[in-house]
């Protein structure tokens, strides 16, 4: 899952990137709230983590101009403000939850949990095609010859790749759902990764593979 964090703390930011990493997400971040509402607007993201008070406009303020332009992603409102006038404000302005610093991490991971459970395209915490299984809880990838729990970017491309699984998603489709369009990485890292997943699918006796089509993208395909 990909999420955004908007905080102007940039140590607390990095650590909170780092931990957020660990636990399989990929993480955008950015340091006021201009940015915040720039990559809301722009971006495709599963949860964005907002803190209140930023440089250049504040949380409340690009969180309700995001909601007035459509943005429907669930958002986590973070700040050092506990009274509740302050939480109250966050909820009406479009906040789906909040927390007050300081925090626990496992709070916080608890926190994104709940909400991208709340997305109406996610009614599963295991998906399946073919004699595959993917535990969105555990990231295990699961055949008839064994399983792997796989790495951060490794599982997002699988869980797309399982959640659209006749349909071909193509490199820039990929780059943008788990890079993001602010990454270093080359068009070419989306092969690397593919490959690596086509090696387990065989190890572990899929029935299906990921199939590539010259210039469309990548599907999961039965093998014949």
């Amino acid at each position: 899952m990909r999420l955004l964090l908007a905080e102007d703390e940039r140590e607390l930011s990095g650590a909170l990137s780092a931990i957020l990493t660990h636990n399989n997400y990929s993480v955008d971040a950015v340091y006021d709230g201009q940015d915040a509402l720039d990559y809301m607007l722009n971006g495709q993201y599963d949860c964005v983590i907002l803190d209140i008070m930023m440089p250049k406009m504040d949380g409340l303020t690009a969180l309700r101009r995001a909601r007035e332009e459509g943005v429907t992603v669930p958002v986590l409102m973070l700040t050092a403000k506990s009274e509740v006038d302050d939480r109250v404000a966050g909820l009406d302005s479009g906040a789906d939850d909040y927390l007050s610093k300081p925090f626990a991490s496992k709070e916080l991971l608890a926190r994104i949990r709940a909400m991208t459970r709340r997305r109406p395209d996610i009614t599963d915490s295991v998906l399946r095609c073919g004699n595959l299984s993917l535990d969105r809880s555990t990231y295990e990838l699961a055949g008839p010859s064994g399983s792997f729990r796989l790495a951060n970017k490794e599982y997002q491309m699988m869980e797309m790749l399982m959640e659209n699984p006749r349909q071909r998603i193509s490199p820039e489709r990929f780059m943008e759902k788990i890079w993001g369009f602010d990454a270093d990485a080359e068009l070419n890292v989306v092969w690397v990764y593919i490959s690596y997943l086509r090696k387990k699918l065989s190890a572990i006796g899929a029935d299906v593979a990921s199939k590539s089509a010259r210039h469309v993208g990548y599907s999961l395909g039965e093998i014949s």
